[in-house]
């Protein structure tokens, strides 16, 4: 009962292959992947010796955390309601 009083307004809306976000927790959701993986990028960036060494280090975490950033949209959207 309370999810679904929760889940009464869309955080995404799909355009083509992605989701937009329309609402502020949308935007946060994106906000916060985003961050991440600039934390991610300058931690990893800081100690390798090139760039295939930062590529091979950011690939995990840029992945795994736009995986989890889709998946949330999918929920999300009104599509999915």
């Amino acid at each position: 009962m309370a999810i679904t009083k929760i889940m009464n307004t869309a955080w995404f809306k799909r355009r083509g292959w992605f989701y937009q976000p329309v609402s502020w927790q949308g935007v946060a959701m994106v906000a916060a992947a985003l961050l991440f993986c600039a934390q991610v990028f300058l931690a990893v960036d800081r100690r390798s010796h090139s760039v295939s060494d930062t590529l091979y280090g950011i690939f995990p975490f840029f992945v795994c955390s736009f995986l989890l950033l889709d998946w949330i949209a999918a929920r999300t959207s009104r599509e999915s309601n």
